[in-house]
């Protein structure tokens, strides 16, 4: 029997609610006092009177202070057009930060570079001066449009929000500056206007990938004319999107190579490690790096906050902790009705929109003007509704946001003071970067990291260290995935036929692809060049996000209203036959899945339960790549095949998370082949660990579901990205084996990291698993919401052996990454 713990788009992101009524934060707002108009409260006293009332001040397990830090000026380069340096000032900006300055400068020398400094240190700002600049320089030029600039972010809201930026910013440069937003939202009758006229485009990679690049003739114009592309929030190009995203911009340095034309770029990071690299990696070109951050920044209390044990107990009988939903939700309303304005970041769709309504439910008990002053923002939205809230969230109607990480991106929130973080948001760049929306005009701000009921939390909460002292992670990216890279290759031949010359560009795996291709007959080769064969869009072939297929639209069925869309990789747990579908507050019935057609329909409706998928998954080895000896044991890296297939759902009560019933399910199994990071152990090892043959399962499972919890520490991915197996006796091993694997086709990097930081990545899984205080495993270190055997079985103190027996033998020299 295979025990499994799957990525995201496999199972809901959210663990059943285990809400009990609280009167805490009711009975305690009637002696707060919002603040006045104009008076902000500072971090300290407003998390003062948060860790007041019943058990409030013992889940903080810990505070750090940072202190506020003054900034360093310097001039702007000499070559800034001054009236760009006088719209700036203008802005209320006399003089730049120190590494504005640098950045500016490297930027008109023609060099690439990447400007890696903290939240609200002025990024925008450095890149934009420049970019500024160089279009005025190209409005006076005779000869028509003129310099040409592209800005891409991960996101539509950051696009748009830099819109508003650039417009405020320009308004006194007259025409010389045509910026315009182009994007999926973009009403089809403008789109014309922004291709023959404007020279700061604004959109997306998707937006690159599927209609710029493949319409290239008729931006011809603007491409000649490119000198520079921005690339905001660049360490969130990692993974298998990064990947996408390295292809797309050699795609776009070719055709613009054969316009003439050859842009430089410049990249807007989050503090990351070694943000050259990944840049390069990135864009395929060298890049300069400034890390050293000028700007000033108040102070910052950072609250870690663990919720208490519940006198619940979930499955096999495991003590629950409450969740970071119902808690965040319940320090959401306590801000609020101190007139903190706040955001809350949570992990999935459905826990926005949880905690939006629970927050507006208790705040209803206070006064009835504040529900309507919380909302919820997240993917999925329909464009309307989504640029009404972010409209709401500038003016300061809204006072708090229960926000997906569509919001995390670099949006000037201007007048934020708190942030709550429901859930590790899977790397310390993404924490940080999550933190810093709060406190962003440079006074004080209060972070709160809630734990959820997770390995990786309940450690992180008690290792502050971890957090506080340890630098944000590499970014991970392979651009050289075969699964990544050929449908690019096609993509490009669509484009213009490639040539001898080309393949360098694309990286080396391409010499090996090219006859794969010709041999599926995608690309046929002509004299001295490949071209595409089919009439199908090349761009089709691929979805840069890694979702895998059309968004599965979410329509309501008595009115065939479209509600929003979901991940075609996550319909298969989140909206099969009978699931609760979250929206805008609203709970829904799906009636029927149609994966023909990409729809679901749905019924308005509001059971008192959750719904979780369960399903089964076997993994097959396809190939070793890399395999050390471990004492006995073997730690290998290679590909491997799994298979997935959703068999049920159960249905959960809505307060205690108690399992009311299961109702299978007939769909159809999916075919995953991946990279994977797994570990053997023999008989004698056992002996020696006193794993009996009865509690070998329960070991390894428990193992296995508490390494992924913590790999996150040592690779830039979140659980959701990876999932994993154990199994008594695998048929391609014949030994014990525990697998985990990337959730992406072809990998995305994070096992191969695994694998080169396993001695380091298991310890720190063992001590995690030793050092929760339960007796016998809870979901704080080896259970798992989303475990598809329903956490059966699980041995904690076995697997705490069979750890410490592995680590035993691991090599002093491990293997290190490239």
């Amino acid at each position: 029997m295979a025990f499994n713990h799957l990525p995201a788009g496999v199972h809901d992101a959210l663990s059943p609610l285990s809400v009990r009524p609280v009167t805490h934060s009711v009975s305690m707002a009637h002696n707060q006092i919002p603040r006045q108009a104009g008076i902000r409260p500072s971090p300290r006293a407003v998390l003062g009177r948060l860790s007041t009332g019943a058990g409030r001040g013992t889940r903080i397990t810990h505070t750090e202070h940072l202190p506020p830090r003054p900034g360093t000026h310097a001039q702007w380069p000499s070559a800034i057009r001054p009236e760009v340096i006088d719209a700036i000032r203008a802005a209320g900006i006399e003089r730049p930060w120190a590494h504005q300055a640098r950045t500016a400068e490297h930027a008109l020398r023609g060099e690439s570079v990447v400007v890696a400094t903290g939240t609200a240190s002025g990024k925008s700002l450095a890149y934009l001066a420049p970019v500024l600049s160089t279009l005025l320089d190209g409005a006076e030029e005779p000869s028509g449009r003129g310099t040409t600039a592209l800005y891409l972010s991960p996101t539509k809201a950051l696009a748009a929000d830099q819109r508003r930026a650039v417009a405020g910013l320009t308004a006194p440069l007259g025409t010389g500056v045509r910026a315009a937003v182009y994007d999926g939202d973009t009403p089809v009758e403008e789109r014309e206007w922004v291709r023959q006229y404007a020279n700061y485009v604004l959109t997306n990679p998707d937006m690159l990938h599927r209609g710029i690049l493949p319409g290239h003739p008729r931006w011809s114009s603007f491409l000649r004319a490119l000198r520079y592309v921005v690339i905001d929030e660049c360490h969130t190009y990692r993974g298998v999107f990064g990947s996408h995203v390295a292809q797309v911009l050699r795609r776009l340095r070719r055709v613009c190579a054969r316009y003439g034309s050859s842009p430089v770029f410049l990249l807007a990071s989050a503090t990351a490690s070694d943000p050259a690299v990944a840049a390069g990696r990135l864009t395929g070109v060298p890049v300069v790096e400034i890390t050293e951050d000028g700007s000033p920044r108040g102070e910052v209390v950072f609250a870690l906050w663990e919720p208490p044990l519940t006198e619940l107990h979930g499955e096999q009988g495991a003590p629950v902790r409450r969740t970071a939903t119902a808690e965040s939700a319940d320090l959401l309303t306590d801000l609020a009705v101190q007139g903190v304005r706040t955001v809350t970041f949570v992990r999935s769709r459905r826990g926005a929109e949880l905690i939006a309504l629970i927050a507006q439910e208790r705040l209803a008990e206070v006064d009835r003007s504040l529900p309507g002053r919380i909302a919820a923002y997240r993917g999925g939205y329909l464009p309307e509704e989504r640029r009404a809230l972010e409209r709401a969230l500038h003016s300061g109607e809204l006072l708090g946001l229960a926000a997906t990480t569509a919001l995390e991106l670099g949006m000037d929130i201007a007048g934020l003071d708190a942030v709550v973080v429901a859930g590790y948001p899977g790397t310390r760049a993404s924490l940080w970067q999550q933190a810093g929306r709060a406190g962003r005009t440079g006074e004080g701000a209060l972070a709160i990291l809630v734990a959820r009921d997770d390995p990786l939390d309940t450690y992180l909460v008690h290792h502050p260290d971890a957090l506080f002292r340890q630098p944000v992670e590499s970014t991970v990216l392979d651009p050289d995935n075969p699964y990544v890279l050929a449908p690019h290759l096609c993509a490009a031949a669509a484009e213009l036929p490639l040539t001898e010359p080309d393949l360098e560009l694309f990286g080396p795996a391409t010499t090996e692809l090219m006859p794969q291709l010709e041999q599926r007959k995608l690309l046929r080769r002509r004299a001295t060049a490949w071209h595409w064969t089919r009439r199908e869009r090349a761009a089709d072939l691929t979805d840069i996000r890694g979702a895998g297929g059309s968004p599965v639209q979410v329509v309501e069925a008595a009115t065939g209203r479209l509600l929003g869309t979901v991940d075609a990789a996550a319909a298969h747990t989140t909206v099969h036959e009978g699931a609760v579908h979250l929206h805008q507050g609203r709970s829904y019935l799906v009636r029927q899945l149609d994966l023909d057609d990409s729809v679901a329909l749905v019924e308005e409706a509001s059971p008192p339960y959750s719904t979780t998928a369960r399903d089964t998954t076997a993994i097959s080895i396809l190939e070793t790549t890399t395999e050390i000896p471990w004492g006995d044991a073997w730690l290998c890296f290679g590909s491997v095949e799994v298979t997935n297939q959703v068999v049920s759902f159960l249905r959960r009560k809505l307060i205690t998370g108690e399992v009311l019933g299961e109702s299978k399910l007939d769909l159809p199994p999916r075919t995953l082949r991946t990279r994977a990071v797994w570990w053997t152990v023999t008989e004698d090892q056992l002996e020696e660990a006193r794993v009996h043959p009865q509690a070998l399962g329960g070991a390894l499972h428990a193992a296995e579901h508490a390494s992924i919890g913590i790999l996150p520490l040592f690779a830039t991915c979140d659980r959701w990205d990876i999932g994993g197996v154990s199994i008594p006796l695998h048929p391609d091993t014949l030994l014990p084996t525990v697998f985990v694997y990337d959730g992406h086709p072809g990998g995305a990097g994070f096992a191969e990291r695994a694998f080169h930081t396993a001695a380091r990545w298991l310890a720190a899984t063992r001590e995690a698993i030793a050092a929760c205080e339960c007796e016998a495993g809870c979901p704080s270190c080896i259970q798992s919401p989303k475990c598809g055997n329903g956490n059966d079985p699980l041995d904690k103190k076995a697997a705490i052996r069979l750890l410490t027996t592995l680590l035993a033998g691991a090599p002093e020299h491990p293997p290190t990454a490239e």
